[in-house]
């Protein structure tokens, strides 16, 4: 068993709420749990939350990050178990946002007895255009200029990705808090997350799911278009795919009570 005081420090593990159900908030790239603060107030009425920050993001211990560990996102699927491990967790349903989709596949792939479900917020197993058959939104050569920016001005990096990721009808006040979530987070650690998110291709994995699966998908969405969830459910056993009405790559932050209420609906129903 490994050492739970830890793990809870390493990963500023959190939980909330008594509920029967146990959902476990996996934040997206360059963000940490503080993300999930829309969606936390009422979901703690009902389940059980376990909130936490990826090795290098939030208020994790950064002496802990490796760069060999966390190069590819298995890294980080690492850090789901051994959260569940030490703190004893089954039955487990993941809650992922973005690049946690996958993080929160390869996770219950390798140890399903973790888990009950999966819930997916604007998933893409892959950024990339691999074509004829797949539009992952993005050429090789924009994500190195990405990464490259990142190098040369980081702020400025910061200050571009968070309104796109956010959509054009996103308020400056959480544009802002995207933005200062990403300025915030090391940038050694960044570079080697964006390398981990943006430049892997995890489609070969969505066949081997064996929980059940719900797609929340954003039908405007610049870092993962609508066909990115078609997509996945086509590919992915015993998954619903859920088109919301909605803007944005964070719509967890956008729109918390639309992604609440198909949550709650489905882990009900």
């Amino acid at each position: 068993m490994l050492d739970r005081e830890r793990i809870r420090i390493r990963n500023n593990v959190n939980m909330i709420g008594s509920g029967p159900q146990t959902l476990m908030l996996a934040h997206g790239f360059g963000c940490d749990q503080n993300m999930w603060k829309y969606l936390t107030p009422a979901l703690r009425q009902k389940y059980t939350l376990v909130l936490f920050d990826y090795v290098g993001s939030g208020r994790s211990q950064l002496a802990d990050f490796s760069e060999r560990r966390y190069c590819t996102l298995e890294g980080y699927a690492l850090d789901v178990m051994e959260i569940c491990e030490a703190f004893d967790l089954r039955e487990v349903h993941l809650i992922g946002h973005s690049v946690s989709c996958t993080i929160g596949l390869l996770a219950a792939i390798a140890r399903p007895e973790y888990f009950a479900s999966l819930v997916m917020i604007c998933p893409s197993p892959c950024f990339l255009n691999v074509p004829p058959d797949y539009h992952g939104g993005f050429e090789q050569a924009d994500l190195e200029e990405l990464i490259d920016l990142m190098d040369r001005n980081y702020m400025g990096w910061a200050s571009y990705l968070a309104p796109l990721a956010m959509g054009t009808e996103s308020s400056e006040l959480l544009v802002g808090e995207l933005s200062d979530s990403f300025c915030s987070t090391d940038p050694v650690v960044a570079k080697s997350f964006a390398r981990a998110t943006f430049f892997s291709d995890y489609r070969h994995l969505l066949p081997e799911a064996t929980h059940p699966t719900l797609i929340l998908q954003s039908q405007v969405d610049s870092l993962a278009n609508e066909d990115v969830g078609r997509y996945i459910h086509a590919h992915m056993p015993d998954s619903t795919l859920r088109i919301l009405p909605s803007e944005g790559h964070c719509i967890h932050m956008t729109h918390p009570d639309m992604v609440r209420e198909q949550l709650t609906s489905w882990l009900e129903g």
